[in-house]
This record gives C-alpha cells, structure tokens and sequence, in this order.
C-alpha cells in the first residue's frame, strides 16, 4: 500500500544523484539479496519453450505443458496468438508514461494511499507494513476484468491511444489464459473446462511495472521472493533481464525471449491440482545501468470463490479450502515470503 502523505516514486529517487548508495529502507536484509544466478547450462536449468502453434498433437502438447507445470511451474510460450504489434506497442507505451512525461502528471493517476492493490499509479504494492524493506519499482495497476472493473478514464490519457491498447491487451490475455487453462486442466486428465468453471468470473489485473537503475543493485530487490496468489499470470519483458524463476532452491534468470509470452502458475493451481503442479516462487532483481520494464497480467477468481483440490485427483487432498477473499487477506496482512502463504494451508 502507499505511504501515508505525499507519494515517493522510487523513479524520483533514482533520478537524483545518487551515485553511492541507495535509502536504506529499500536496502534489504542480507539472506534476501540477489546472488548470482546458477542458470549455466544444465538442462536442469532451460526454462520450458512452448509452441502452441499450427497442428500440433494435444497430448503431446498436454505431456510439455504437464512437465512444465510439474518441474517449474512457469514456462515462455510462443505462437499465442497474440500480434506482435499489440506486444510491442503496450511495452513501447508503458515505457513511455514512465519516461517520457513529468511526475506532476503521473501523480495525477496515484494510487488510494490507504488501500492495498488499489488502481493507479503507486510503488508499494506488496508491502505489509510501513517499516517493511521496499522494492526499487515503480507501477501502474489497471483493472480489467470483469468489465464492471475497467474504466479507461482512470488509466493514463498519456501517451495518445494508451488506453486502447491496454483495453485490447487485455482481451486477448483473457483469451489466451483460458486457453492455457483448459490445456492445464486436460493435462491432468481433467475436462478442459474444469479449472476455468472452478474459477467462475475471471477478474484481471494489468500491472506494468517499471524498475529504475539503481546505484546498488547487489543490495536491493526490484521485487521480493513470491509466488502469485491467484490462478495465472501472463508476463511480458522488454530486452533488459530481471526476472528470476526459483529452481531446486538456484535463483534462474529468465531472459527476455522476443515476442514470447511467460507462464506463470499462481497459488490457486497449485491448490486446485493438489500439489501435482506448483506455484513458481520468483523476484525481481534491479540493474546497475539499465532500467527495466515488465508487464502482468493476473488472473483471479472472485474474492467469494472457494478453491479446494479437484476431488480424485493424486489423493488424498492436500491442501485446505480456502475462501479466495481470506487468502488474499492473508496475503496482504503478513506481506509476501516464498510459499509461506500456501503452505500455511497445507494439510
């Protein structure tokens, strides 16, 4: 949530002279800062590569998606049917608003300072408290779906067809979750409908996150160690990598692919799967000379949805049910932590 008072951008402060050293409270303890990643080239360490493309055979499309989900819970996807175009020009303009226009009308579309994830413009969506350590990011959170949710008019008017681009983006993401989520559900032998009619109402979040360079990288986190809480989460990056996926307790780098798409399953799978599929548990690290730019989007059930594992499925079950709205309290109350969210379910 926002700081009480007037908003600090870490782009503000990142755009001072600070040659050094960064304000320490973004400076975080030593057990969670970045190391270097052990990507190498072990095959242990490939991030998964996904056609969804022309005529391809499902099981054996099922079979790379099963595998996927079961050794990373994430995984790039390409010939997603989504254009190109739509994904260069929602990373050119969200680029754009961070960089090109002056603070004064950025503030304009700030955050509700006293609620969690609330719509706009903010930097200080994950933190459970006001003496937390916070991550070197600034966003803008637009909400999507159900279309009740979407009202253009709090999004940015800047720069010119902004708000169009984000209305279409988030139609063929909602398009293309649902497809990985019937291929998911048919992977485990499930009807393809299953965990989207388990889902019920898709409520979607699009965070375009912007990450500033920073004087101190080894010390600081962009975002901290998480795993999603919803269903599914799309992710889009542009040519700067930051991204880190956690395998076999290594931090794995996921290079920016062009034009892919990556996978990245939330806590509400692992639930529904009963465990055969795992949340990916991932962060962002900062750059000393570059910044970077990543866009998300979420996929969510309603906050009155019960999500239990599916009955029959690798018993018995192991998680508890849990009402999605509790969660997401949950959540938000003791901040993000690795799983500690959903293993606090665990049977």
């Amino acid at each position: 949530m926002e700081v009480v008072g007037a908003p600090i951008r870490v782009q503000s402060i990142a755009e001072k002279d600070l040659k050094v050293e960064v304000p320490p409270q973004y400076i975080q303890p030593p057990e969670n800062r970045p190391s270097q990643p052990s990507n190498g080239n072990a095959a242990d360490h490939k991030i998964p590569m996904i056609n969804l493309g022309g005529d391809r055979d499902l099981n054996l499309l099922c079979k790379e998606i099963g595998s996927a989900c079961t050794e990373w819970g994430a995984f790039h996807v390409i010939n997603h049917g989504v254009s190109t175009t739509l994904l260069d020009q929602i990373r050119k303009f969200g680029s754009s608003f961070f960089q090109d226009y002056p603070m004064t009308e950025k503030l304009r579309y700030a955050c509700d300072s006293n609620s969690p994830a609330s719509e706009g413009y903010g930097s200080r969506m994950l933190v459970a408290s006001d003496d937390a350590v916070l991550d070197w990011r600034d966003y803008f959170d637009h909400h999507t779906f159900p279309l009740s949710r979407r009202h253009p008019s709090r999004w940015p008017h800047f720069p010119p067809n902004y708000r169009e681009v984000i209305e279409e983006y988030s139609d063929n993401m909602k398009v293309l979750a649902l497809k990985l989520l019937g291929l998911i559900s048919t992977s485990l032998g499930l009807s393809s409908s299953f965990i989207e009619e388990s889902m019920g109402e898709v409520y979607q979040n699009i965070t375009v996150s912007y990450y500033p360079s920073c004087p101190q990288p080894e010390l600081t986190l962009g975002l901290q160690s998480h795993s999603d809480m919803g269903f599914i989460t799309l992710l889009i990056q542009e040519n700067v990598a930051g991204l880190q996926v956690s395998k076999n307790d290594d931090w794995v780098t996921v290079d920016p692919v062009s034009h892919a798409i990556f996978v990245i399953l939330g806590d509400q799978t692992e639930i529904i799967t009963n465990g055969v599929y795992k949340s990916a548990v991932h962060r962002a690290i900062t750059n000393g000379e570059k910044a970077r730019l990543s866009v998300a989007t979420f996929h969510d059930p309603a906050k009155t949805v019960s999500v239990s594992p599916a009955p029959g499925l690798n018993p018995p079950p192991r998680y508890h049910e849990v009402v999605y709205g509790d969660y997401v309290q949950s959540w938000y109350s003791k901040g993000p932590n690795g799983k500690r969210n959903i293993d606090a379910l665990l049977i």
